[in-house]
C-alpha cells in the first residue's frame, strides 16, 4: 500500500515518494525525480526528471519544477512560480547538462516570481511575489522586484534587535551600546564643533576597542548592491560611514539586528565570528573600516552554512 496520497487525476511515475506526501489533480511527475516526505504538490504541478524536493515542501498550484532544480527541506513556493534551466533556449536543442538551481531549506518564493537557472536561493530567504530573480539570494535575505534587489532580511532564530539610530551628543561620547549579537557594539564618538566646523575622532584605549593594523573603504556602491557577506576567525573591524549613510546586519547564528549607519560620530564594531552584510547604501555614502590585522584570506568565513558550523562548535 502507498504511503503517500495519490489524487486520481494525478500521474506519478516515480517512486521515490516520501510518506505522507499528498499529490493533487493533475500533477505530473517522472519517474526519476525524488520528493521527501509530509510535501504539499498542488494541482497542475509538473515535475521532471532530474529534480530533488526534500521534506516538508509546498509546492503550490502552476508550478513547474524542470530538470537541475532541488528545493531543499521546508521550502515553500507559491502559486505560478516560474524555474528556468536554459540561459539561451532554443527550440529541439537541448543541454547536455543542465545548471543546477537550489532553493535551500525554510526559503519561501512568492507567486509569479521567476528564477533564473543556475541560482542559490540561500537559506530562509523570501522572494516577494512578482520578483525577477537574476543573482544568487543571501540567507535571510528579502528581495523584491526586477530584477530582485534586498530590501531587507527576515527575523532570525530570535527576534532581532530594530534598526538602530541613535542620537550622539554633540561634545562627549556615551558608553558604548551592546547590540545583543555576538559582542557587537554600538559607540558614539566625540565631536568638537566650531565656526570652522565638526571634528570628530577616536583613540585606541577610549573610543576603539583594539589597535587598527589596516583599513579600507567602500564608496561608490550603487544602491542595489551588498557587500560584506562573511565573517572573521579572529579579526575585529570597526565601521564608521563618514559620509551618507548604510545599513549593516550582522548575525551571529543565534540572533540578528540591523543598524543604521548614517552619522561620522558613530562606529559598529564587529568583532569576530560575527557574520555581517552591508547594503542600502546612499548614493553619497562612503563606508572607513578599520581592521584588527593585515589581509589574510584564511581568516574569511564566506560561506553561511559552514559559519554556523564553526559557532555550533565553540
Amino acid at each position: 500500500m502507498s504511503k503517500f496520497f495519490q489524487h486520481e487525476r494525478a500521474l506519478v511515475e516515480s517512486t521515490q515518494i516520501g510518506e505522507g506526501t499528498r499529490i493533487w489533480a493533475f500533477a505530473h511527475v517522472l519517474p526519476r525525480a525524488r520528493i521527501g516526505s509530509q510535501c504539499n504538490i498542488c494541482d497542475h504541478v509538473f515535475i521532471e526528471n532530474d529534480v530533488v524536493v526534500g521534506d516538508r515542501v509546498t509546492v503550490k498550484c502552476g508550478v513547474q519544477l524542470w530538470d537541475g532544480v532541488t528545493l531543499e527541506d521546508d521550502v515553500f513556493i507559491g502559486p505560478n512560480v516560474t524555474f528556468t534551466n536554459d540561459p539561451f533556449p532554443r527550440s529541439k536543442q537541448f543541454l547536455e547538462a543542465y545548471p543546477r538551481t537550489i532553493v535551500r531549506r525554510g526559503a519561501s518564493i512568492g507567486a509569479n516570481a521567476t528564477i533564473l537557472p543556475g541560482l542559490t536561493i540561500g537559506a530562509r530567504a523570501m522572494v516577494g511575489a512578482g520578483s525577477v530573480v537574476t543573482k544568487d539570494v543571501p540567507h535571510d535575505a528579502v528581495v523584491v522586484g526586477n530584477p530582485a534587489r534586498i530590501k531587507g532580511y527576515v527575523a532570525g532564530a530570535q527576534p532581532p534587535t530594530p534598526a538602530v539610530t541613535p542620537e550622539v551628543p554633540r561634545t562627549k561620547a556615551r558608553e558604548p551600546r551592546a547590540i545583543g549579537v555576538g559582542g557587537t557594539t554600538l559607540h558614539s564618538l566625540p565631536e568638537v564643533t566650531d565656526l570652522r566646523g565638526h571634528l570628530s575622532f577616536g583613540e585606541y584605549g577610549s573610543q576603539l576597542p583594539f589597535l587598527p593594523k589596516r583599513y579600507f573603504m567602500v564608496y561608490g556602491v550603487p544602491s542595489k548592491e551588498v557587500r560584506g557577506e562573511h565573517a572573521h576567525r579572529g579579526l575585529h573591524q570597526f565601521l564608521i560611514c563618514v559620509a551618507g549613510k548604510v545599513t549593516v546586519m550582522v548575525d551571529d547564528g543565534r540572533s540578528r539586528a540591523e543598524v543604521v549607519l548614517d552619522k561620522p560620530t558613530q562606529g559598529l564594531h564587529v568583532p569576530p565570528m560575527v557574520w555581517a552584510a552591508q547594503y542600502h547604501y546612499s548614493p553619497e555614502a562612503v563606508l572607513l573600516v578599520l581592521a584588527s590585522d593585515v589581509y589574510r584570506n584564511e581568516d574569511y568565513i564566506r560561506d553561511h552554512d559552514e559559519f554556523l558550523a564553526e559557532v555550533t562548535r565553540k
